[in-house]
């Protein structure tokens, strides 16, 4: 992706994550808390959640979004498994 386009990217989710959270009332969605707000995506990008959608954004405070986030990194992926047997695999043999 060329520079232009990356700061086209970087602007354009500025103005939606602005959106989202005067939408939201600046306040974290899952708790209620003002302050150290972040906009998520509901469904990841990497799951193929929309990146600039407000419908897939929320607005939630840093330790709801940390909580979020980890516990969708531990969610198992198939793929992901069988990297890892794959890996192991080699390891002890």
């Amino acid at each position: 992706m060329s520079r232009h386009h990356r700061k086209l990217d970087r602007k354009r989710w500025e103005l939606v994550r602005l959106r989202v959270m005067e939408r939201d009332g600046w306040r974290c969605r899952r708790c209620g808390k003002a302050g150290r707000l972040e906009v998520d995506h509901v469904l990841p990008v990497s799951a193929g959640g929309a990146p600039f959608d407000p419908a897939n954004l929320q607005t939630l405070c840093r330790g709801c979004h940390t909580d979020k986030t980890r516990g969708e990194v531990g969610r198992t992926d198939p793929a992901r498994e069988a990297w890892r047997e794959l890996v192991r695999a080699r390891m002890e043999g």
